[in-house]
């Protein structure tokens, strides 16, 4: 394997010759392999848009050499496409604000717009990492970044939601109800379920504003009036369903992360109630009332198999345990630098895809084929 030696204020450091990540992307991932889990693909592509936003804003303030622009922005619309994503090393989990995911980024960008332009890797002959990072800040670029992917990874979420509530709506149209018992706990949930998703969706309100702009509080460096406007105005167009806008006060938005708690806690109490209402159908099934299919077999043959159900209920445990590392993390904030800002996306975005999935195979291995005996 050949390697190339780059230099930052710390030293030296020996990199593949191949990878387009650069020295500081490195150093993180040498300090911070705690989780093993690196930016989710939803992430990734947020930060492209950002940086691409960023790239068309400063061109057009003639900030941004045409030419460097134009492979930033192919470099950005590759990678969004799913080029490169495991030259994304950084841990989840890291100090410094998530400061190192910004650079994670702007380094990749920067080599595959050098290489584009024939330059080499790690020798930013035509494409600095400075280009890339151009009017930003890493404290605006990852709160951006992480309101956006939780959006987007929530709406996935709640379309498994809404299949599980159209599944239960088809269960109780089949059933004669007022007739037993049991029908209730599918009434219930459903009417939980639904209530939760408009709650959930409700949170989304709070991710619109975000701070753009907020560059001088972090490198003292002024940025031009007009450049927070045209991001804007980009970014809109990369992501038109996410649409933002420019909050009116940048350093009290800048500050408020309340916006992860709302979600985190809406999600918390869907998955409650969820696993309340499964919890609602075991006395039914232990009498027999009611049937699910048998996923595997059952340590205890002679009793009812109920390990799905007993899924939900620890996922449900779990995510009390995120969501209240979340509320911490958000408490212990200081000003618009909040430290524990990688936990509180590793917590949350956790939370967010267990959800998903245990609904998901609730759905499937469950509720489709659940039946209530008459008699």
């Amino acid at each position: 394997m050949r390697y190339r030696i780059e230099k930052d204020k710390i030293g030296k450091l020996q990199l593949p010759l191949e990878v387009y990540y650069g020295i500081h992307a490195a150093r993180s991932k040498e300090t911070f392999s705690l989780t093993k889990h690196g930016l989710n693909r939803q992430m990734i592509k947020t930060l492209m848009s950002i940086k691409k936003a960023s790239a068309i804003a400063n061109t057009s303030l003639k900030l941004l050499d045409q030419k460097k622009a134009e492979a930033i922005i192919l470099s950005c619309d590759e990678i969004f496409n799913g080029r490169l994503h495991g030259q994304f090393v950084t841990d989840l989990v890291q100090g410094g604000s998530g400061h190192s995911m910004n650079m994670n980024a702007n380094e990749v960008i920067a080599n595959r717009a050098n290489e584009m332009l024939g330059g080499t890797k790690g020798g930013y002959e035509y494409v600095s990492v400075e280009d890339v990072n151009l009017n930003q800040s890493s404290i605006g670029v990852i709160v951006l970044a992480g309101k956006i992917t939780a959006v987007r990874l929530t709406k996935k979420l709640l379309n498994e939601a809404k299949k599980l509530s159209a599944t239960l709506k088809e269960k109780i149209a089949d059933l004669k109800i007022g007739e037993f018992d049991y029908e209730n706990c599918l009434i219930f949930m459903r009417e939980n379920l639904d209530r939760n998703i408009k709650k959930v969706i409700k949170t989304f309100d709070s991710f619109k504003e975000v701070a753009i702009g907020m560059s001088y509080f972090e490198t003292k460096k002024e940025i031009p009036e007009e450049f927070p406007k045209l991001f804007v105005k980009h970014l809109n167009v990369a992501y038109p369903s996410e649409k933002v806008k420019q909050a009116a006060n940048l350093i009290e938005n800048a500050s408020d992360y309340s916006s992860f708690l709302e979600l985190s806690s809406a999600l918390r109490t869907l998955m409650i109630d969820v696993a309340k209402a499964v919890n609602d159908l075991k006395p039914g099934i232990i009498a027999g009332k009611i049937t699910i299919p048998e996923v595997q077999e059952s340590p205890n043959p002679d009793e009812p198999n109920l390990i799905v159900l007993e899924m939900v209920n620890q996922i449900s445990f779990y995510v009390m345990g995120n969501d209240l590392t979340v509320a911490r993390a958000v408490e212990a904030g200081e000003g618009i630098h909040n430290i524990y800002l990688p936990m509180i996306y590793a917590c949350l975005f956790e939370e967010i895809n267990l959800i998903r999935r245990a609904i998901r195979i609730l759905r499937e291995k469950a509720i489709v084929d659940l039946e209530i005996k008459e008699g």
